[in-house]
């Protein structure tokens, strides 16, 4: 692939996108629909093409976090149904009806809302009521006799699904997900026996998919990290991971400049790093404004020239120095890899998490607007 002219940017792989997404659908197994996550950008993936691939390859459903992700993804053409996972604020109501997006509805005031609002206007709508099984977020934590009193009285909201989410799903030294499942299933058969049987019922995110924690009846997933080649690691005794999945993106970075500095020389804001020896620097076309995180100065790597080298001194807001005094000759208009592989060495999100104390949904929802997607 020939050099791009951008300062930084990401490739994102179709074609290992399409491969994980292979993944989740066979751990899903048939029967369980597939429900692709794409807010926050597709985790800072490009939500239109990622969209675009998942519904090249079938998938189901698509799950955005706000009113305003669906509508873009709406006027970019995609036509399969749109959860709208966190809820709708009052004033968007029109904006899901005119979109035809699907919300989730997390307590009974605002079914009782929503179903005033479909009534006024003389049309039905439909939507997933979200149950708090205990994580305490979002969600009613209502008995399943209230929900049934207020289901009843609806004429035009149509309960579509039913769903909760999990808090500590790769946490094998907790009970929590065992509660939450009890809890969750407890609410569903007390439905059930009174009538109401949603064609949708989900709990299960990557992790909870990937470790197997999955009830039977389930009719529906919603994998997210893991369509993007990510699988949070278990805590305690846990299975081996079902998916088996690669990350899609690599992100690169330009250098601006080289330069040898003597020994004593102190480096970026505060000169908190000091050079211990003569140091050869290279200066990247990337700060924290494109997502470097501030919390790798003095401590992150990069891949430079096949070999991991030092981040020294702090990360600035568009600039990032690191050591390549061990590698190859490196000159301005080269490129360094802030996520990815050259030749045998590494460097993926999970990784950088650890180095700058966050997680590796933090690192990639993180990837700056300016720093270009291109997509191979």
């Amino acid at each position: 692939m020939p050099v791009l002219p951008y300062r930084s940017y990401a490739l994102i792989s179709r074609e290992q996108l399409r491969q994980n997404y292979r993944s989740v659908r066979a751990a899903a197994g048939p029967g369980v629909a597939v429900m692709a996550v794409v807010k926050a950008d597709a985790y800072g993936h490009g939500a239109e093409e990622v969209a675009r691939v998942l519904v090249s390859e079938g998938v189901e459903w698509l799950g955005v976090s706000s009113v305003a992700e669906g509508v873009t993804l709406r006027r970019a053409g995609i036509p399969v149904p749109i959860l709208v996972m966190t809820g709708v604020l009052p004033q968007e109501w029109q904006a899901v009806a005119e979109a035809k997006l699907t919300a989730s509805v997390h307590s009974l005031e605002d079914l009782r809302a929503l179903d005033r609002v479909a009534r006024e206007s003389g049309q039905s709508v439909e939507y997933h009521l979200k149950i708090d099984s205990g994580m305490n977020r979002l969600g009613t934590r209502a008995a399943a006799e209230e929900i049934l009193t207020v289901l009843r009285s609806t004429t035009h909201a149509r309960l579509n699904g039913l769903m909760t989410h999990f808090a500590s799903a790769a946490d094998y030294t907790s009970t929590q997900t065992e509660e939450q499942t009890e809890y969750f299933s407890g609410v569903i058969a007390q439905l059930r026996e009174a009538g109401f049987t949603p064609p949708h019922v989900h709990m299960s995110s990557t992790n909870a998919l990937a470790y197997r924690r999955n009830p039977s009846w389930l009719t529906m997933v919603r994998p997210g990290h893991a369509l993007y080649g990510y699988v949070s690691p278990a805590r305690g005794s846990a299975p081996k991971p079902l998916l088996n999945v690669k990350p899609v993106l690599t992100w690169k970075a330009k250098i601006l400049t080289v330069k040898e500095i003597p020994e004593g020389a102190r480096v970026g804001y505060g000169g908190v790093f000091r050079a211990p020896a003569p140091t050869r620097i290279a200066v990247l076309a990337a700060g924290y404004a494109d997502g470097v995180s501030h919390r790798l100065s003095n401590k992150g790597k990069v891949i430079a020239a096949g070999k991991l080298v030092p981040i020294l001194g702090t990360v600035c807001m568009d600039l990032t120095t690191i050591d390549i005094s061990q590698t190859a000759p490196l000159a301005p208009g080269d490129e360094v890899t802030l996520l990815g592989r050259e030749g045998d060495v590494s460097l993926d999100a999970q990784q950088m998490a650890r180095m700058a104390g966050t997680i590796s949904y933090a690192i990639l929802c993180g990837i700056g607007a300016r720093v270009e997607r291109v997509y191979v």
